[in-house]
């Protein structure tokens, strides 16, 4: 088994330290940075993203793979950047105003990562200028709303009301996600993408990333 393969499987077993011994022997090697991203890390994270989407594995198994994947990254990120090498693209992520659950926001910010997203977490309880701003400011191309309250729902349609208004709909896709919505609800209120779980969701920016 080659030393990329090696990472992947140990992500999938959510072993941080062999995934960081790994990747810093894989350095040493003179492994292309790009490389052992796209083939150690990634690799290992799309697996457990798929098994977790057909309910194979629950989510302790997925933070334990990401914690894994953040052992790897750490040593990578800094080689990335200076080889130039650009993220799949940037997302802002968070809660929208009034919101105070981030369980399943935290954990699609985990999968975006380890997809090879740069992932901007806005935190909890966002206002809606918050999302546009931010987005506009860091380049992003796609906001990701979540919420758990029906009451905080309403939020959301904000967020597209301000990007209209400054015509950026054609730069800044939507998605939005949490228990009490639905794909008519994102039709309603003019978000792009409704997604029903984290695996869904990552699959959705790419689809939008590359419209």
């Amino acid at each position: 088994m080659d030393i990329l393969k090696k990472i992947s499987v140990s992500i999938q077993h959510g072993d941080d330290q062999s995934v960081f011994t790994l990747t810093k022997r894989a350095i040493e090697m003179n492994i292309p940075p790009k490389d052992i991203l796209d083939h150690g890390l990634i690799d290992g994270m799309n697996i457990i993203g798929d098994k977790f989407k057909h309910h194979e594995i629950f989510l302790p198994d997925v933070l334990l793979a990401a914690r894994a994947m953040y052992a790897g990254m750490d040593q990578l990120k800094p080689l990335l950047v200076k080889d130039g090498i650009p993220s799949m693209g940037k997302v802002v992520i968070g809660p929208v105003r009034g919101d105070l659950h981030d369980i399943g926001k935290n954990l699609v910010g985990i999968m975006l990562k380890g997809a090879g997203f740069d992932v901007i977490d806005l935190g909890k309880d966002v206002p809606p200028e918050k999302f546009v701003n931010t987005a506009t400011i860091e380049g992003a191309k796609i906001i990701g709303m979540s919420a758990l309250l029906t009451t905080t729902m309403p939020v959301m349609k904000e967020v597209i009301t301000i990007l209209r208004n400054q015509n950026l709909t054609d730069k800044i896709k939507t998605i939005i996600g949490g228990a009490p919505l639905s794909k008519e609800y994102a039709r309603q209120i003019g978000a792009d993408v409704y997604a029903y779980d984290a695996a869904n969701a990552v699959e959705s920016v790419k689809q939008l990333i590359q419209k």
